[in-house]
């Protein structure tokens, strides 16, 4: 478990102190599991700290690992659910920036079938910050890095509601990533359904990719709704009269929408992706179609040609004795350039006509 204050600079704790300092705020940053481990101790903290405690539904949101984007709020702190982009368990190694580097156009595949999210649950006091993360969650470390090498800039969040909208929209950065990746991976796909070998689509890839998604959809929609519902907390929020107050309110208002603004692009781009998976289905099934139809039109050709030729080798072929031409020599000849006469004009009729060959009216 991490501990920090923050002030004009941050500084890391190394246990939970027993006050709350007179200027600044806490940022106190377990892991789920040491949030379990650690959830008596720290509700007496926050008694000690704040005059409150969190309840058991939230402690119950907290631990669940497979609750979606939700937001809540009491009359003493705020609590925001925010799922997270993460690695899921079956793709060994893999990080996000693999994911998502320059390079990974070849894994495109494989590594999309492995994406998971994961929640990140955030208690706002007034003056205490909670965040429970997963236990391999790069957020909270990122952050207490860049906070304490930026200390002396004094460039600090302002407030523990700052401070979790900066979270919120680096895990959102994440989301904003991932669209490379997913247009490289149904790019790929688009050109197998379109290809002059589109026999050889990976349908189980296209329906994996169909439904992530569908899955990255739902997700964001429900971080939407989250983000708004805390925006509109936010608006009910007791009226500042200090100007450094307002100002702050302001800030987190900009931050708040900055957040939404993100999540709608990522919304926006997945929906623009299933409508471009779709498109490709049905023109992949179109182009077959022609394709069919090419090859039928083809053979109907072909038998229009040799079905008159048909005809005249079956007429001479009857068992008669009383046929014409088949008592002299010039018969044969007559009889085969005759069906060289028929074959080649409608070949060239149906040729003009634009029945043969890969042009057609």
């Amino acid at each position: 478990m991490r501990i920090f204050l923050i002030d004009e600079g941050c500084t890391e704790l190394a246990a939970l102190p027993q006050d709350l300092p007179p200027q600044g705020y806490l940022w106190v940053a377990p892991s789920r599991p040491e949030f379990e481990d650690e959830v008596a101790r720290l509700q007496v903290a926050l008694q000690r700290w704040t005059g409150g405690q969190l309840v058991d539904l939230h402690l119950s949101d907290l631990r669940n690992q497979q609750l979606p984007s939700r937001f809540d709020y009491t009359s003493w702190y705020d609590l925001l659910v925010f799922r997270r982009l993460a690695a899921a368990a079956g793709s060994g190694d893999l990080s996000l920036d693999e994911l998502t580097a320059p390079d990974a156009a070849a894994r495109a595949m494989p590594a999309l079938r492995s994406i998971d999210t994961s929640p990140v649950g955030f208690a706002v006091f007034d003056r205490v910050l909670l965040t429970v993360h997963p236990s391999d969650c790069q957020a909270r470390d990122f952050f207490a890095q860049r906070l304490l090498q930026t200390s002396a800039n004094g460039r600090m969040p302002a407030s523990p509601a700052d401070l979790m909208l900066r979270i919120v929209n680096h895990l959102v950065d994440g989301y904003l990533e991932l669209r490379r990746l997913l247009t490289r991976q149904l790019g790929t796909l688009q050109q197998d359904l379109l290809g002059p070998r589109s026999r050889r689509v990976d349908w189980q890839a296209l329906l994996e990719s169909r439904n992530l998604l569908h899955q990255l959809e739902d997700v964001c929609e429900d971080q939407h709704s989250a983000v708004q519902e805390w925006m509109d907390a936010l608006d009910e929020w007791p009226a500042e009269t200090e100007p450094q107050a307002v100002r702050e309110r302001e800030l987190l208002r900009l931050r708040s929408r900055d957040v939404q603004e993100h999540i709608e692009r990522v919304l926006t781009h997945v929906r623009r992706l299933q409508a471009s998976a779709e498109s490709a289905v049905q023109m992949h099934f179109s182009a077959l179609g022609q394709r069919t139809n090419d090859i039928m039109r083809t053979l109907t050709v072909l038998t229009a040609i040799f079905l008159p030729l048909n005809l005249i080798t079956g007429f001479f072929g009857m068992n008669f004795d009383s046929l014409p031409l088949i008592h002299t020599t010039t018969g044969v000849w007559f009889a085969i350039g005759t069906m060289a006469v028929l074959g080649i004009g409608l070949s060239v009729f149906f040729w003009r006509k634009r029945y043969l060959g890969t042009r057609h009216a």
